[in-house]
């Protein structure tokens, strides 16, 4: 692999590149979350329905996520990031001019597109490092740059939705998806070793990955730990507008403290993954991410009912996350190594589906009048699996006589 020199896309893009296009997909979930509650009342409809585009861009992000991943082994990284980018700013646009809520959730499902960018960014990672303890600390270097961008995001959109309106978050994410269209198609050389074969040939290898059990345990690992972060995605503004009285940008500096362990945490993953080892980092995660929310949901059982405790303990989910997803990732694209796109777009797939139906259930649970208690019980649980899921890992290596 040539080296990486910035700004010529005859050579493979600089980690610049990856972080943001990778943070785009990530802003783009979260910078108007805060707004929810002021975009239901400007277009008459209730949060219930509103809260409906993150779970419907969360399942439509995680059936494209199947397809991204072979289009890219097929026909490489950079036609398809390129394609994705076009696309996902015609439907900014469209969010923009909606006249009302039903067509403002069509463009939204559209704008899940973007999720090639956090897709192909891990398996460019993946093309241009080997070794799989490598590849796991650069995927955490990416990503803890990366969770910048979302940290900041919610805490921008609420200022923004507070002073301008909620328009003017889809304007802002116009604006950086223009710049980033740019910079990738001027610096993100081909990383991807192309294979004449047939899309339909590429979906067809999906059974050497499906039949694995590692790489289901990866997967899962995954879905669960991020699972407990969707599911704060869909009910977190409803707690802090509806339970704790909280203005929109209150909710989205509130929303940082995730962000913060999460950039925490994967400065841990990249300082630490190659020494201590893929597995048992993506354990010491999900154990971080389980302590939080256990202590979490004992002090809500108790009577404890406060914004700073609720928003405060999911630093942890987001300290734990930092250190298990670029591990649990890693580890998923190195089942087999020849096909990485397809093995990151399926297990995107497994973990964004899942985090869709984690942030419809938040959503479904926090009816009039419902406390945070429900939320910080479905995140607990989800935890949980991911707990178990790295076990099964680790269990499972041993028996092939691998590095638990």
């Amino acid at each position: 692999m040539a080296e990486s020199t910035f700004l010529n896309r005859r050579t493979p893009p600089h980690i610049a590149t990856l972080i943001l296009l990778a943070g785009l997909s990530a802003l783009t979930m979260n910078i108007f979350l805060p707004s929810l509650p002021g975009m239901a009342a400007w277009f008459g409809v209730p949060y219930a329905l509103m809260q409906l585009s993150v779970a419907l861009y969360l399942g439509l992000s995680a059936v494209l996520q199947v397809l991204i991943g072979p289009i890219s082994d097929r026909y490489g990284r950079r036609r398809v990031l390129l394609w994705s980018l076009v696309l996902f700013l015609l439907a900014t646009l469209g969010t923009l001019l909606a006249p009302n809520a039903t067509v403002f959730l069509v463009f939204r499902m559209a704008q899940a597109v973007i999720a090639a960018g956090m897709v192909l960014s891990r398996a460019v990672v993946r093309d241009m490092v080997p070794d799989d303890a490598q590849a796991a600390s650069m995927i955490g270097y990416v990503t803890m740059g990366m969770s910048i961008v979302p940290m900041i995001g919610p805490v921008i959109g609420g200022v923004l939705e507070e002073a301008i309106g909620w328009q003017a978050n889809f304007g802002l994410l116009l604006v950086l998806g223009l710049a980033t269209l740019w910079l990738t198609w001027a610096d993100l050389g081909e990383t991807a070793t192309l294979r004449p074969v047939t899309l339909g040939a590429q979906m067809r290898l999906y059974p050497q990955l499906l039949r694995s059990q590692r790489f289901w345990g990866y997967a899962l690992c995954a879905a669960f730990a991020s699972g407990s972060f969707f599911a704060y995605l869909g009910g977190a503004p409803y707690v802090g507008t509806e339970v704790f009285g909280l203005t929109a940008s209150g909710v989205g500096a509130l929303f940082a403290l995730t962000a913060v362990g999460y950039a925490a945490g994967n400065f841990v993953a990249g300082r630490f993954s190659v020494r201590i080892g893929m597995n048992r980092m993506v354990f010491f995660g999900s154990m971080v991410t389980l302590s939080g929310l256990g202590t979490l949901a004992v002090l809500t059982l108790s009577g404890v009912h406060s914004p700073f405790v609720f928003f405060g303990f999911t630093t942890f989910v987001g300290f734990g996350n930092g250190m298990t997803l670029p591990n649990a990732n890693a580890g998923l694209l190195s089942i087999k190594p020849e096909l990485a796109g397809t093995a990151s777009g399926l297990g995107g797939a497994i973990m964004i589906g899942g985090g869709a139906a984690l942030a419809a259930a938040a959503g479904a649970l926090l009816g009039p009048g419902a406390s945070e208690l429900p939320l910080v019980l479905l995140m607990l649980a989800s935890s949980v699996g991911a707990l178990l899921s790295i076990l099964w890992v680790m269990r499972r290596a041993r028996a092939l006589g691998l590095s638990a």
